[in-house]
């Protein structure tokens, strides 16, 4: 396991073993081998994860896992460092520019999952902050790591959205994990999640309503 090579990966590192996170006291510059470093680290997190979804025909996309990371990374970094960076907000947090499929949603989740946390700590903070909006439209884009978080996602055409079968299976079990009720009560997803659940609906989720269309 790479240690202690960078405030980046080191960050990376903790965040995902231990679920907490460390602010340095300045903005480091990411190295190209760094980002190397956190592609093909990664590519072995997507691995152990594939496991548990069980599907061999989703690779990981180093790309997009090492631009979620890098959003991720300076996000956190910003809730305290912000002295004269407003001007420097898009390009520490650029925009998705690649494909967005199911390898993409999934490959960025294995860091935009944190996201939500970030946001909330930063509202709490300044509500204000011109941040806060362009992380919120970048968990619009990747909503699967939003779920449970409050987001506008009313224009999505849910059928068109959900027809992978992997990708709508872990989507469900999210919902369910995090007992989002804002998506679990939306008609098309109820379904869905009332035919999983068949008979054992009061186990997994005595709560939900069932929806009429």
């Amino acid at each position: 396991m790479m240690k202690n090579q960078s405030p980046f990966l080191d960050t990376l590192f903790l965040l995902r073993k231990e679920e907490c996170i460390t602010i340095f006291t300045d903005l480091h510059e990411i190295s190209k081998n760094e980002e190397q470093d956190a592609a093909d680290y990664f590519e072995s997190e997507f691995e152990k994860e594939r496991l548990e979804f069980l599907s061999d025909q989703i690779s990981c996309d180093q790309k997009t896992a090492v631009w979620a990371a890098k959003v991720l990374y300076h996000s956190a970094q910003l809730y305290l460092i912000r002295k004269d960076t407003a001007k420097d907000l898009e390009k520490l947090i650029p925009q998705f520019i690649g494909k967005r499929d199911v390898s993409s949603l999934l490959s960025a989740d294995l860091s935009l999952r944190f996201l939500p946390q970030i946001i909330s700590s930063l509202q709490i903070a300044d509500p204000e902050d011109p941040l806060i909006k362009i992380l919120e439209n970048i968990l619009q884009q990747f909503h699967y790591s939003g779920i449970g978080f409050d987001l506008d996602l009313e224009k999505i055409n849910w059928e068109e959205e959900l027809k992978d079968k992997t990708y709508r299976k872990l989507y469900l079990e999210r919902i369910v994990e995090k007992k989002a009720y804002n998506l679990a009560e939306i008609p098309y997803i109820n379904q869905l999640l009332m035919a999983e659940f068949g008979m054992y609906k009061d186990i997994f989720w005595r709560e939900l309503k069932i929806i009429e269309n």
